[in-house]
This record gives structure tokens, C-alpha cells and sequence, in this order.
């Protein structure tokens, strides 16, 4: 490919200097800040950047400059790649550097990340065994990886350089980011959920955080593989859903909550019409018959937001045979709750609790957000008679995930609602490798709704829940969902 093919923007004054591509904000291309040699050594210097990352700074600074970006999106990305490298190849011959061609490949694809992708943080977004990323300035980039924190080598080059690429990721969907507006929630094409918070709300300068969205769904089978439940849990769950019993999942940030509601999901029977509601979708659902519904913020007049709880009452006018709810966060809970008791049964939802208990407590305080000034007594009763199960997931101190409790709801006592343990997973210490140990255990209560599981043909074993240890899990297998 010849030159003559390439968009290049020609240079507008004596100096060598031209106006800001199209492109480009007031927070211009960081890799166009550096105008000398000397401003790009005393960059680096800070962060003691070997000489040879500087002659690659350069080149890269150089090449943007040359190319007219706001021309290169029109071209397919391999026709950019190999403009890119003839351009690359004549910078490299003109400084006079010697760099092999691994090294100029890694140009390239930084290049192009720069223009098509995240810039750093492309690499991390494509490799699969990265859970999330987290960009606390532009200075500092922890992943997730196999349920353990670790931080890595990836820096931006300044805040405006993070910013650019936050920039790009809100205008994406249609949002905004800027002093008036400094926190955002958005999505990446793939279905990753983004956060981004800059000044004045964060004080050391944009965060930026990623949950990666997993294109290969997890399957019971996962599960079992990395021992976060055994082969009863499993056949228990798979029972529950079929027999349209109402499930809440509760369990902390990142416990794996949305993953569990993704494979419960999948029990559901193909010939049932399904309606989902989130926030941010996520949900992969294979059955045919589906309908996604996602909230809408406000926008920057502060008009326009559709909650959760709209999104609910239109569902219901949807004929849905069943209700997934992503995760409930407030007055929608009461919604929720009356659907699961006027004919939505096998409805499935998830909160933000530590224990059962908690769930159950923190579903008081939601529906208390609603305003309706209903007595103590009736919320706990809307809930006994609305809930049969809810399953406690929790990540781990190594990382692991694990199913710790499946309880059952069995009604009221007095003002209290009643539950009971199924299977219970038990912490017995931590193994010089820092492996949590412990095992899955069967409380030996048979649940209630055993004779509704008979009623939908559904004959499990007293064998299931007889057993008192189901099985041990003293290796504490590494948990990737």
C-alpha cells in the first residue's frame, strides 16, 4: 500500500503545527501533548521508562500525526493495520533507532488500539481470564483474575488520556461525562457494564471500572467443575426452577450472584415466555421466547429516566409466564413481590445481602421506600408468602465462589418469618496455600415444597437430604464465575 492511499493531514503553519482533528475534545490526543523530544524524555523519566520505550513514545506521538484519524474509522481495520506499518516502517527508518519487527508490530497494535479500541486497556479486555478491570487514575490498573486482585504494568499516559477513552465509551451509548454530569453508568458493545466517576466527585482524578461480559455463558457443570456446589445442590436447583418455585439470590459485590441467576435462567422450561429487567444487560439467555427490558437514566435535564419499577408494572401487561428481575435495589422490591403472589410464580431475582436473614431484612427496607406505610407485619408477610428460596453465594478469601446456604422460607411465626437450612457449605480453616477448607453439607431437613416438586413430576430422593456431608471440598478448587 502506497502513501499516496493513506489519509494524512497536511500540516497548516511553518512550525509544523495544525489544528485538532475532529475527533478530539478540549481534552486533546495525549499522545499529540509531547511536542518535543525533551517534554517526552521528562515524561518518561517520572515513571523511569527505558530509552527504548522513549523512541516508541515518539514514533507513536509522530505517526498520530501524520494520519488523519478522523478519516481512518472509514477504513476496514486491516487496510488501517497495513497503512499503519508502512508509515510505522518509514518513522522507524527516519529516526534511525533499532527496533526488530516484534517491536514493531507492538507499535502498530497500539496504534490501532488508540484508534478503534480502549488504548492500555485493550489487551485487557481481550483476554478471557480477565473478570474486571479497575483504573483507579491514570497511573494505577488492578484486574481480577480468578477471584484474586492483582495490579498490573498498564498506565495512561495523563488523566486526559483516560479520559479520552472514557469519553469514548459514553459516547458510545449515548451518554455524557463531564463536570456537570462527572459519574456515568454505560456498556461496552460486547455487553460489559462500565462505571466511570471523574473530578470534582473523585478527588485524584477519573476511575474507571469494567465487568467484563462473559460471551460463553457458565453452566451447572461449571460449577460443579470448580466446586462451588455439589451434584444435590445442583439436581436441588434444577428441581426449584422447574417447579416455578420464586428464588432470590443474594450474596455481595462480585459473589457471582448474576452468574447463578445467568444458570438458574436456564432450567427454565423453552416453551415459557420470559421477560428480564436490568439495569445493565447481562443476562444470556438461550430459550426462544424472551423479551429484554433495560432501565434508562436521566438525562442530562434530568429527564427522561425509566426505573426498574415502570419497567416491572409494563412487564406485567406482557403476559410473561415468568419474571427475571437483574437485582432489586428499591421500591421495585414491592412490585416484585406482589407479581410472585398474583400468578408469576417461578420469578427470580437477586439483592445485596450477607445472609438469607439479611436478604430478607433488606427486603423490609426497600419495599418501606415505596411509601406505602404498610405495618411491619403485612412486609414480612408479603414476603413469606411471596419467597420460597433463597440461595446465599459469597466470594471467598481465595478467591473462590462458593453456593453457602439454600434456604427455604416456611412462613410466620408470630411476626417472625421462619426458615430452614437445606445445604450449607462449612468454613473449617485455611490450608498453607492460603485454600479455604471446608465441605457441603445437607442439614437432613426435607423442604416443604417436596410435594410440589411430586406435583411437577419431580421425584427427588430422601437420599438428597439425609446425608449429612454431601461432600468435601477441602482443595478448594479455583472458581472463575
Amino acid at each position: 500500500m502506497s502513501d499516496a492511499k493513506l489519509p494524512v493531514t497536511p500540516p497548516t503553519g511553518g512550525n509544523g503545527s495544525r489544528p485538532p482533528l475532529p475527533w478530539e475534545s478540549a481534552r486533546t490526543n495525549p499522545s499529540l501533548a509531547a511536542t518535543s523530544t525533551a517534554d517526552l524524555n521528562l515524561a518518561d523519566d517520572k515513571h523511569g521508562v527505558h530509552a527504548l520505550q522513549q523512541v516508541k513514545g515518539k514514533v507513536h506521538r509522530k505517526l498520530l500525526e501524520r494520519l488523519n484519524l478522523s478519516n481512518l474509522d472509514r477504513l476496514e481495520r486491516q487496510q488501517v493495520a497495513e497503512a499503519v506499518r508502512k508509515v510505522v516502517q518509514d518513522l522507524i527508518t527516519q529516526e534511525a533507532v533499532p527496533l526488530n519487527f516484534e517491536e514493531r508490530d507492538t507499535i502498530v497494535v497500539q496504534v490501532l488500539d488508540e484508534i478503534f479500541g480502549l488504548g492500555p486497556l485493550e489487551p485487557l479486555i481481550k483476554d478471557p481470564e480477565v473478570s474486571d478491570i479497575l483504573v483507579n487514575t491514570y497511573k494505577q490498573v488492578y484486574i481480577e483474575r480468578h477471584g484474586r486482585l492483582e495490579k498490573t504494568e498498564v498506565m495512561f499516559q495523563d488523566d486526559r488520556h483516560l479520559l479520552q477513552i472514557i469519553d469514548r465509551i459514553v459516547s458510545a451509548v449515548g451518554r455524557r461525562i463531564d463536570d456537570s454530569s462527572p459519574m456515568v453508568d454505560a456498556r461496552l458493545p460486547d455487553g460489559s457494564r462500565v462505571n466511570a466517576i471523574i473530578k470534582p466527585l473523585a478527588l485524584d482524578g477519573p476511575h474507571l471500572s469494567i465487568r467484563k461480559f462473559k460471551r460463553d455463558a457458565l453452566s451447572g457443570e461449571d460449577l460443579l467443575r470448580t466446586e462451588s456446589l455439589t451434584d444435590e445442590m445442583l439436581t436441588l436447583l434444577k428441581a426449584i426452577v422447574k417447579a416455578r418455585l420464586n428464588v432470590l439470590i443474594s450474596g455481595g459485590t462480585g459473589a457471582g450472584k448474576t452468574t447463578l441467576l445467568n444458570i438458574l435462567s436456564s432450567f427454565i422450561p423453552v416453551t415459557e415466555r420470559i421477560v428480564t429487567i436490568e439495569d445493565s444487560a447481562e443476562l444470556q439467555l438461550k430459550q426462544p421466547h424472551v423479551v429484554r427490558l433495560e432501565t434508562r437514566p436521566a438525562n442530562i435535564e434530568g429527564h427522561g429516566e425509566v426505573a426498574q419499577r415502570v419497567l416491572l408494572i409494563n412487564a406485567l401487561r406482557m403476559r410473561p409466564d415468568r419474571i427475571i428481575m437483574g437485582e432489586c435495589r428499591g421500591s421495585e422490591a414491592i412490585d416484585m413481590l406482589q407479581a410472585m403472589n398474583t400468578g408469576h410464580d417461578g420469578s427470580l431475582t437477586t439483592l445485596h445481602a450477607n445472609t438469607p436473614r439479611d436478604a430478607l431484612s433488606r427486603l423490609e427496607t426497600m419495599i418501606s421506600m415505596a411509601n406505602l406505610e404498610l405495618p411491619e407485619r403485612a412486609m414480612r408477610q408479603q414476603i413469606a408468602s411471596a419467597i420460597n428460596v433463597v440461595v446465599q453465594v459469597s466470594r471467598l478469601s481465595d478467591g473462590t465462589r462458593k453456593l453457602m446456604q439454600v434456604s427455604e422460607i416456611v412462613g410466620m411465626e408470630g411476626d417472625i418469618i421462619t426458615m430452614q437450612d437445606i445445604f450449607v457449605y462449612e468454613r473449617e480453616g485455611v490450608a498453607e496455600n492460603d485454600k479455604v477448607l471446608g465441605r457441603f453439607r445437607a442439614t437432613g431437613i426435607r423442604p416443604r415444597f417436596s410435594d410440589r416438586l411430586k406435583s411437577y413430576g419431580i421425584d427427588l430422593s430422601s437420599l438428597l437430604f439425609s446425608n449429612p456431608v454431601v461432600a468435601d471440598a477441602v482443595r478448594g478448587g479455583t472458581s472463575r464465575w
